[in-house]
């Protein structure tokens, strides 16, 4: 297994760091994204933390390559806001467009570039759409007619069995958002792409785990080998 450490949007002010880690065999591409919304700290920890763990050798590839970029929008994070404008609507929405910002624009490229079967974008949100189907808080969205959806109702099926209680279980959302990273990559690079969304209302160590965990339940879906020590 290797990890390469790189820079997307390079001397700008918009630099920020992603990873290609790449095992020894044969398998698919897979892109993680996270902090393309900079307040959305559980998703961005999480992300962090599987680096960190495939860094240490606590969790390794053994078949397939993985493509992580643990905080997209680092002028968003580093002041604890969403960001202005907001990244996750400046996406291309068709084959002749292009993405209206650089930071997006440089995040679509490297996309293109690595052409990912599966796409995760990890985010937040308020309430718990189990309880409220009007918020987002514990859900997994991906498009309508989408190839991901087996995946993802797998994972809630699993991910939900573990949970007691309504509250904190996951939904499925199925929509199309124009100028979203998911729906640019469905739809303009035929990815299998999904929003994973935990909730503001729990603390965030527990949204750092839910997140952590889902990021790995749908690695095994998408076809990657993991190994955990």
């Amino acid at each position: 297994m290797r990890i390469k450490k790189h820079v997307l949007a390079r001397n700008t002010s918009y630099s920020t760091p992603y990873y290609v880690v790449e095992s020894d065999q044969a398998g698919p591409v897979v892109m993680i994204t996270a902090g393309i919304h900079g307040n959305e700290i559980g998703s961005i920890h999480a992300a962090q933390r599987l680096i960190d763990q495939l860094q240490g050798k606590k969790l390794r590839l053994q078949a397939g390559t993985l493509v992580l970029v643990p905080i997209v929008n680092q002028q968003a994070y580093y002041r604890r806001i969403r960001g202005k404008p907001d990244l996750n609507r400046t996406f291309p929405k068709s084959r002749r467009g292009s993405a209206s910002h650089p930071l997006s624009k440089a995040l679509f490229r490297l996309a293109k570039r690595y052409k990912p079967t599966w796409v995760f974008d990890l985010h937040e949100a308020n309430g718990y759409s189990n309880l409220n189907p009007s918020v987002l808080g514990q859900s997994f969205i991906t498009n309508k007619g989408s190839k991901a959806i087996a995946a993802v109702q797998q994972v809630k099926q699993q991910l939900n069995g573990s949970i007691s209680g309504q509250t904190r279980k996951f939904t499925i959302v199925r929509r199309h958002k124009q100028g979203t990273f998911r729906t640019a990559a469905a739809k303009l690079l035929h990815a299998r792409s999904v929003t994973v969304e935990t909730s503001w209302a729990m603390p965030l160590s527990h949204r750092v785990q839910y997140q952590t965990r889902i990021a790995k339940l749908f690695l095994r879906k998408a076809g990657i080998v993991l190994h955990e020590s």
